[in-house]
């Protein structure tokens, strides 16, 4: 953690990491910042008490007037580490890094042109999947698609009460799949005008008939999702995330939602559809119940965590 801080306010700062039992090598270096001016204080923190720390340097007012700056380390070989890590309550798998978070969500849930072509070119590949009956590229499109950032940042910002994160993520939401299904449907237009794809060849989709077979299994796989990815991104297990995007069938129903209504298959339009909603709805309530019980842990914590003098 490195923290930019008018001199007046380094002492308290000091107090901060020195009262914390998961900091290891703290350095001071008065002066050292020129823009602000200040002063630069380095230490080396356990990633369970890096939450607490920063809400006590906030109500410092260090962001106000300095800097907050925090990085993973991968390897740390040190046996003042050692003992801070073991000193610092918890597990620091388990911790919940708030501002890690919300840092992380604000990128990813962004509707940009990247965003965009991702879940096109998500979309596309489950259209094509679905009309090979190829699992394999169903499974292809949903690794690829990006949904699950916009979905988490409306779970972020209704817990948090950050409206601005609610609206990001329904726009990308709102605007994204959309866009994404009228460029899928355009395609498939292609695709019968080129003798590629008719109506019959969607009779036999033994191998992914799971994309608009809607049921209770439905919700319930979804809210499984949300926690396992909500999980991922609070305990920084991102790899983690790869099994999330398989487990739902966003993308895949909103392709072949796409695909069916051009061919005038009415009913597996409406099932995929539905199927789209049941799987946005579960990761969103799912995602956004864990972090309630997650934002009620960490007020405990933060209760136990001295006040600054002053």
């Amino acid at each position: 953690m490195r923290v930019v801080t008018p001199a007046e306010t380094t002492p308290r700062v000091r107090e901060l990491f020195e009262a914390e039992p998961g900091v290891a090598h703290l350095v001071v270096l008065p002066g050292a910042a020129v823009k602000p001016e200040g002063d630069l204080l380095l230490a080396d923190v356990a990633r369970e008490c890096a939450d607490s720390l920063l809400s006590a340097l906030r109500r410092l007012g260090v962001p106000r007037d300095g800097s907050i700056t925090v990085e993973p380390l991968d390897t740390v070989l040190s046996d003042a580490a050692v003992r801070a890590e073991e000193a610092a309550p918890g597990e620091g798998s388990d911790a919940v890094v708030w501002d890690e978070l919300t840092g992380r969500i604000g990128e990813d849930s962004r509707f940009t042109a990247s965003y965009q072509a991702f879940l096109t070119i998500a979309c596309l590949l489950a259209a094509i999947g679905a009309i090979t009956d190829s699992p394999v590229l169903v499974v292809g499109a949903m690794v690829l698609g990006p949904e699950f950032g916009p979905l988490a940042a409306i779970a972020v910002g209704l817990v948090l009460r950050r409206g601005a994160f609610v609206r990001r993520g329904a726009l990308a939401l709102v605007a994204g799949f959309p866009l994404a299904m009228a460029v899928t449907a355009g395609a498939t237009l292609l695709f019968d005008a080129t003798g590629l794809l008719s109506s019959g060849t969607l009779d036999h989709l033994d191998e992914v008939a799971f994309i608009y077979q809607v049921g209770p299994f439905s919700f319930i796989v979804a809210v499984l999702a949300g926690l396992a990815g909500i999980l991922a991104l609070t305990s920084a297990k991102s790899a983690s995330l790869v099994g999330v995007f398989i487990s739902v069938t966003t993308v895949p129903a909103a392709a072949f939602a796409s695909v069916a209504l051009v061919e005038g298959r009415l009913r597996e339009a409406g099932l995929s559809a539905l199927q789209l909603v049941v799987n946005l709805l579960g990761i969103v309530i799912a995602a956004t119940l864990a972090l309630l019980v997650a934002r009620r842990t960490r007020r405990r914590r933060i209760r136990g965590v001295a006040r600054p003098a002053g």
